[in-house]
């Protein structure tokens, strides 16, 4: 049987992760296992107490970090635990729609493609992030996604929409012969340029996103994390594989 591993960093979710956890729990796609790898990284907020409660379930892999290095270093340790064929990474913040992984995974165990990417823009419109309580800053990351996305395809020689998305799902067997050492956001970054570099040109497929601002939660540093995504796409476009 095919399967599937969806990996989950978690960190500071309280408010919604019981519900998004309970829902991939819940997930299923026919003809197809799924792994679940929960990566919790010792919230403040009392989301470990909520993640323990899945510890017993025999389709999750809990995994508890003695502190909080990152959203990329909790997936990077999700990857060494990962069984699956394909990997699939999900956050636990109810921003991305779960109906959309049966498409995305599809073209995949179709040996059509070995990288998707979930593109956000599925519903038109230029802008992913509708802050309404925070309107300015999500034209800020708006008009950066832009900017940074333009820097992407001109590097890469790609074409893509929406290269930062969290739904990047990919063949396991794609990460041969790769390392990684990004921990924050700059992750998305070193992943996408690595495999495409590698040969590996993902296709796009339009997904259901519901953007959280700031104030609901959003982890983003809009000053501090932009310095780091410049650096990892001088560094990984360049650095030998």
């Amino acid at each position: 049987m095919n399967s599937l591993s969806i990996i989950v960093p978690i960190y500071n979710e309280r408010g919604t992760v019981k519900e998004a956890l309970d829902a991939i729990v819940a997930k299923e796609i026919p003809g197809i296992r799924i792994e679940l790898i929960f990566v919790e990284s010792n919230s403040t907020d009392g989301t470990r107490d909520i993640v323990l409660t899945y510890q017993n379930n025999p389709r999750v892999k809990l995994i508890l970090e003695d502190k909080p290095r990152g959203k990329g270093y909790a997936v990077r340790t999700g990857l060494k635990e990962a069984t699956g064929d394909v990997i699939l990474i999900q956050d636990a913040d109810l921003e991305y729609d779960l109906a959309d992984y049966d498409a995305l995974v599809a073209p995949i165990f179709a040996e059509r493609q070995a990288f998707v990417l979930g593109s956000r823009h599925g519903q038109g419109g230029w802008a992913i992030r509708k802050f309404t309580d925070q309107p300015l800053r999500g034209l800020i990351l708006n008009l950066a996604h832009w900017t940074f996305t333009l820097m992407i395809n001109v590097s890469l020689g790609i074409w893509l929409k929406d290269p930062f998305t969290m739904y990047k799902v990919f063949r396991r067997d794609c990460l041969k012969g790769l390392t990684f050492e990004c921990n924050r956001f700059d992750f998305d970054w070193e992943l996408l340029i690595k495999l495409v570099r590698k040969g590996y040109k993902p296709i796009e497929l339009p997904i259901t996103y519901r953007s959280r601002s700031f104030a609901e939660g959003k982890k983003i540093r809009m000053w501090s994390d932009p310095v780091t995504w410049l650096y990892a796409l001088i560094k990984y476009r360049f650095q030998k594989l």
